[in-house]
């Protein structure tokens, strides 16, 4: 039984039973609020632990129990390798996070970070020493799945999936209350446990560069910015960190021992790029899941209410709407907050980065970099490409891009007028911009294409 801080007030005017009786109803109360948010994905319409899924790491099992595929044992690094190899996950994407936030945390310290890895769909921990190599992977209908797979050498490796430990910290608000993923900065003390009294930041393109990369460790430029990463804090200082000696690193060699792991860095430009695609998979998850959830409620009132089947309710557009209008937002880089210095990464990251994916014919990619004044040159997250985006249900999609063909077509003279207002998240998108997005889209993104055909035969 826990102890509760009660008000001395309330404990001297209410009965001892009675109190207590309270106390209990209170607990279950958030109980029952913590329960009904669970049962958001894990009853209908979602069945999140219960619906097959087919992420990536899903679709590598399957490999492996039909013997069409085979992990390596490796005697440093366990199966760490092999499963890079498989997943396609390049070791240039390397980030050294110290601080204890995860799961194998009492292994983790300033002196034996967890290395991070991750493609557009698969993140992978790994920690010396560790029990189990840390999966995530992102499944087009269930948004993030979470695996486990034993460091121990056995003919059979198999990922076993987690039934909702990972979720008290992958399902909240900071994951936009779906089953997600997230990067967080903190003050980290000595042994690398944050100092939760000083904050913590969850962390996207458009948190400022100074609340950036708490517990982390950081190879790369950056200028005259300065960042939390790379240092301790000293709870009992007003600035708890100081930026300069961490700032502009090159090399970790003063820091921390780095043979134990495969690449000897911690890129700034695939931390930058981790912290954009956690939410903008987020986004495309909360989406999914408002669409199916207020597909199913309309079809449980219109039977209730004997309605047609195909009736839809106001409220289910305004669900649909409200989640589509943020993943558009955040997809075209509304509020990234604006770089005052260059960026530069030292690990090969942003060329491998940037060679993957569609150009157009001027050769174009969503995933060109800019780091100069921001994340990249055409402001249009390169996730649109991704499954998940693409498995959102049609009322979903049909928002998306109507909101994603507005906002690219609005013209010169409406953005300037819009840019003085607090009504159009879009102002920071020049003419083009717009016409830039527009083109790459219209050339490598086929439902795109359809869509503002659509829309030009309609305008007249």
């Amino acid at each position: 039984m826990h102890d509760f801080p009660v008000d001395c007030g309330l404990r001297s005017t209410i009965p001892g039973r009675l109190l207590r009786l309270i106390l209990l109803l209170g607990v279950a109360v958030l109980h029952q609020r913590a329960a009904s948010a669970q049962l958001e994905f894990e009853g209908a319409p979602i069945h999140y632990a219960t619906a097959p899924v087919h992420d990536p790491v899903a679709r590598l099992q399957e490999k492996l129990d039909r013997g069409e595929a085979s992990l390596t044992w490796d005697e440093k690094h366990g199966w760490l390798p092999s499963v890079l190899s498989q997943l396609n996950v390049p070791q240039s994407s390397q980030l050294l996070v110290f601080s204890k936030t995860s799961l194998q945390l009492q292994r983790i310290t300033p002196s034996r970070p967890r290395a991070l890895y991750f493609n557009d769909e698969t993140y992978i921990g790994w920690v010396q020493r560790g029990d189990v190599v840390e999966v995530s992977s992102v499944d087009p209908q269930q948004g993030a799945i979470f695996y486990t797979l034993k460091q121990q050498l056995t003919d059979s490796p198999t990922f076993v999936r987690d039934r909702g430990q990972c979720l008290i910290c992958h399902a909240s608000s900071r994951t936009k209350g779906v089953p997600g993923h997230l990067v967080r900065s903190v003050y980290p003390s000595r042994d690398g446990q944050p100092h939760f009294g000083l904050g913590t930041i969850t962390t996207d393109h458009s948190t400022p560069f100074e609340n950036r990369f708490g517990g982390w460790y950081v190879t790369g430029k950056h200028g005259e910015m300065r960042h939390l990463g790379n240092a301790i804090a000293d709870d009992n200082r007003k600035d708890p960190i100081d930026p300069e000696p961490g700032a502009n690193l090159k090399s970790l060699g003063q820091l921390v021992r780095t043979t134990p792991y495969l690449q000897p860095t911690s890129d700034l430009v695939a931390l930058m790029v981790l912290e954009h695609q956690s939410q903008m998979h987020n986004l495309i998850t909360r989406a999914s899941f408002e669409a199916r959830r207020a597909k199913y409620h309309d079809a449980v009132m219109n039977a209730a209410l004997k309605r047609p089947d195909d009736f839809s309710s106001e409220s289910t557009g305004r669900r649909i709407d409200s989640a589509a209008e943020k993943l558009v937002e955040y997809l075209l880089f509304a509020d990234e907050f604006r770089l005052t210095s260059s960026v530069a990464g030292v690990s090969g990251f942003a060329d491998e980065f940037s060679q993957q994916g569609p150009r157009d014919s001027k050769g174009r990619s969503l995933r060109d970099f800019d780091l100069q004044t921001r994340l990249f040159r055409y402001p249009c997250s390169f996730l649109i490409y991704s499954e998940a985006f693409d498995a959102m249900p049609e009322p979903a999609l049909d928002a998306v891009y109507s909101r994603l063909i507005a906002a690219l077509n609005q013209t010169a003279d409406s953005q300037v007028t819009d840019s003085v207002s607090e009504n159009n998240p879009y102002a920071h998108l020049t003419a083009g911009d717009r016409t830039a997005i527009r083109e790459i889209l219209a050339e490598t993104k086929p439902a795109f294409r359809d869509r503002l055909a659509s829309v030009s035969k309609q305008t007249p």
